[in-house]
């Protein structure tokens, strides 16, 4: 299996300009995000639609707090988006059967709800238009921040390089690795990438948890590793009896997390095609499959040159490969391109077909978003970003491009 770099740099479309530097995310407003939904509530119906806000924890613990709050199964609240623990969200969630009243009231650590109305249907992922951002960055000079226009006329003319980023590899920025170990049947580079690399974290006690695996001591990894890492102590509790049963220690992952690790992997490959493409980003070759912006259709482009009108006014753009066993593969170079990257992994498209409801059937994704509303000030040192995404889209793309420093 080919070793994948933890510490990945993907080239920037705006690389020609330099960036202004600065430090993100110091404080939790700092990161504000906004999600734009799909529609809105009607005003009747059994859901209830909330507009909560969020400060330092995930959707998903969200979820879980109202759930709790309320006594009914988080299975039953549903969401458009998942966002992370850092910065202020707001964002919609549904739940069934419960009044707007009682909802509306929820006061939890870390939530609070906004609005409260009825629709007739619950959330589900993918309900949502875009999100908003506004974003500080901290210490630019007045100088550094004369880039900033630049930088965003050409993000805004040719396109924000569709990456995934770090984001998406999880707190250890190995996810992904975890993933190729997976596709590859390697049980034991699974486990040892999922127990993880003490240098990518500053907990002393789980450091020397992770210490201990490596020098083979398991059982006292076992008594080192927090009590909140369930996933690496179920692993752990069954090496501790049967030490080489590597595969048989990695079924005790949740088939969810699996797919995370899967899901990650494919990320970290579709970076790699916009990574060989990033030059050429807003162009497209005979042979791509291109989407439309519109309604996300994808269609072969035949004549590149006959289609780079819509291109240019941003209808069309070239897609990557969400790799699966099933996803539609483009001709010609564009093929070449993927295909290339598939045989540095040493796997083919076939590997996706997995068992036990791992099954990858891939997409594709296009290779650049537009950049909605970009704006700017400087306050003081304090550089204020404020932009609009598309749904699936990530911040980090555009803030990389600005700082080069991510």
């Amino acid at each position: 299996m080919n070793d994948i770099n933890s510490k990945i740099i993907h080239p920037f479309l705006t690389e020609g300009i330099p960036g202004t530097g600065g430090a993100i995310k110091e404080s939790p407003g700092d990161f504000m995000v906004e999600e734009m939904p799909s529609y809105l509530p009607c005003g009747s119906g059994e859901h209830c639609y909330l507009t909560i806000e969020k400060s330092g924890i995930t959707t998903l613990e969200a979820v879980r707090r109202i759930a709790q709050n309320l006594k009914i199964s988080e299975r039953d609240i549903g969401y458009a988006g998942m966002k992370d623990a850092v910065g202020i969200t707001r964002q919609s969630i549904s739940i069934p059967r419960v009044s707007t009243e009682k909802c509306g009231s929820l006061e939890l650590d870390g939530v609070r709800v906004v609005a409260a109305s009825r629709h007739t249907n619950k959330l589900k992922l993918g309900h949502l238009k875009g999100n908003r951002f506004r974003i500080a960055v901290r210490d630019v000079s007045v100088a550094a921040a004369k880039r900033v226009p630049e930088i965003l006329g050409l993000l805004k003319k040719r396109g924000v390089p569709n990456y995934f980023g770090y984001q998406r590899y999880g707190a250890q920025g190995n996810s992904h690795k975890i993933g190729a170990a997976i596709l590859h049947q390697d049980w034991r580079g699974a486990v040892d990438r999922l127990i993880g690399e003490p240098g990518e974290l500053r907990d002393q006690e789980w450091r020397a948890a992770i210490l201990a695996y490596q020098k083979g001591d398991v059982a006292r990894s076992l008594q080192l590793f927090p009590r909140h890492c369930r996933t690496e102590r179920d692993l752990l509790q069954r090496l501790v009896n049967r030490p080489e049963a590597f595969e048989k220690a990695f079924s005790s992952v949740h088939p969810r997390l699996k797919k995370l690790y899967l899901s990650a992997f494919q990320s970290y490959l579709f970076d790699q095609v916009v990574a060989k493409r990033i030059q050429y980003i807003d162009g497209l070759l005979s042979g791509d499959l291109a989407c439309k912006h519109l309604n996300g259709a994808c269609f072969l482009v035949e004549n590149a040159d006959a289609e780079m009108e819509r291109a240019n006014a941003f209808e069309i753009s070239a897609t990557g490969p969400m790799f699966g066993c099933k996803m539609k593969q483009p001709e010609n170079k564009a093929l070449e391109i993927e295909s290339s990257i598939l045989e540095n992994e040493r796997i083919n498209i076939s590997v996706f077909d997995l068992q036990g409801g791992l099954r990858m059937e891939g997409e594709r994704r296009p290779l650049r978003v537009p950049l909605g509303e970009p704006s700017w000030t400087l306050d003081d040192d304090c550089l204020w970003l404020e932009f609009y995404l598309p749904k699936g889209s990530y911040a980090t793309s555009v803030l990389r491009e600005v700082t080069k420093n991510l």
